[in-house]
């Protein structure tokens, strides 16, 4: 692939952002990259415990000049009382020890993941509808629930009596697959 900025070498450095559901993918080489500042000579050996030290904004780093460049230190040191995983192993090798970790450090991550997943720290997984049957329309059915508990709420009681005949479709559906597969 050709360098999308000076077409002459090859793209070597490949970068893609996500935000607010738009990719946006930029191929240039590494000449290229630099001089946007898409990339810095120090960044070539970059590791994965680098990305997550990034992540995390967990340690320090030092400046030529001796100054801390880092943005957030741990107040305490938070240990999982199951495996005894401090936050700061966990940010150096990139993995829990077992999981109730996800439970101990959870006020930490939440911001993290926010920042990974584009706001999104919620995730329901993904099924494929040959597979999934009628969990698609079971959780169709629970969202369709919410929103119209909000629409009642708000005295919105039309847009509530199209959604409550939504819900009945949906049920109507259900109890037709379920009767199919009996």
């Amino acid at each position: 692939m050709e360098c999308q900025r000076c077409h002459n070498r090859a793209a070597t450095v490949h970068l893609t952002q996500l935000m607010n559901g738009e990719k946006t993918e930029v191929h240039v080489c590494e000449q290229c990259a630099k001089e946007k500042g898409y990339m810095h000579d120090h960044e070539e050996n970059f590791t994965l415990n680098d990305l997550l030290t990034g992540l995390f904004n967990f340690e320090p780093k030092q400046s030529p000049n001796g100054q801390q460049t880092g943005t957030q230190q741990p107040k305490e040191q938070l240990k999982c009382p199951k495996c005894g995983l401090t936050f700061k192993e966990f940010a150096r090798a990139g993995k829990f020890g077992c999981a109730e970790c996800y439970k101990t450090f959870d006020e930490r991550l939440n911001p993290i993941l926010r920042r990974v997943h584009s706001g999104n720290t919620h995730h329901d997984g993904k099924i494929p509808r040959r597979e999934g049957g009628n969990l698609h329309l079971r959780r169709q059915k629970d969202q369709y629930k919410s929103e119209l508990q909000r629409l009642i709420e708000q005295e919105e009681f039309e847009e509530a009596a199209k959604l409550r005949d939504e819900i009945r479709s949906l049920d109507d559906q259900l109890q037709d697959r379920e009767e199919g597969e009996s």
